[in-house]
């Protein structure tokens, strides 16, 4: 199928319960593009992290890192010259973030180093789209889809990466990035939702920072 966007490699970003993977799936059914899905189960290291943070942030972090980097080398590094569009559900520059938000001063230098001897080969998104929901809404919807080990995540958790991606965003001026709030619209169950992503997607953008809100669409 042709691509169908101004964009050859779209990575949907945002933060845990936003719907990132959710979108990407769809997308995929419709547009028959390659899809590269963060293996978040595979972490050994997930389960106790959320239990003790501090223990465990740092084997967590790390096993995201080479997992990433294994998935982007195969995926996005050595390009299909017959696959016109990439979707992933996330980017690896997300470690450095979530590391900033999760590890000690010493550690988060230590990662860093690490990361910059791994973040060579990897071409950034054409476009980074973060969804955008409340913390209140992403603590529903861990919820109610029930993984038993995000349920002791707190509203303190979420605000602290929710506010790491925004400074990014502040600094990032060489991709574009899409800031879609759907707080209020339901893509998965709404076309008409699901259709107004789509537009958006198929509009090209500067580098720099775009905000779209559906607020009482």
């Amino acid at each position: 199928m042709k691509n169908p966007f101004p964009y050859r490699f779209i990575a949907i970003e945002g933060n845990i319960g936003a719907g990132k993977t959710t979108l990407c799936n769809q997308l995929q059914k419709d547009y028959d593009c390659r899809l590269v899905l963060e293996q978040f189960t595979d972490n050994p290291f997930l389960p106790f992290f959320y239990e003790n943070q501090e223990r465990y942030a740092f084997p967590v972090e790390l096993f995201f890192m080479t997992e990433r980097h294994k998935q982007l080398q195969e995926n996005v590094a050595q390009q299909d010259l017959f696959q016109e569009l990439i979707i992933a559900d996330y980017f690896f520059l997300k470690t450095l973030l979530f590391a900033k938000n999760n590890l000690s001063t010493e550690e988060n230098r230590l990662f860093q180093r690490l990361f910059n001897i791994l973040n060579t080969s990897f071409p950034k998104p054409d476009l980074l789209v973060f969804l955008h929901r409340s913390v209140d809404n992403l603590l529903k919807n861990i919820k109610s889809r029930g993984r038993e080990y995000e349920q002791e995540i707190t509203p303190e958790y979420l605000q602290g990466i929710q506010n790491t991606y925004y400074e990014y965003f502040r600094t990032e001026n060489t991709t574009p990035i899409l800031i879609i709030d759907v707080d209020e619209i339901n893509f998965l169950t709404s076309k008409r939702h699901y259709d107004m992503i789509i537009e958006a997607l198929s509009k090209k953008y500067e580098a720099g920072v775009h905000h779209l809100s559906f607020v009482n669409s």
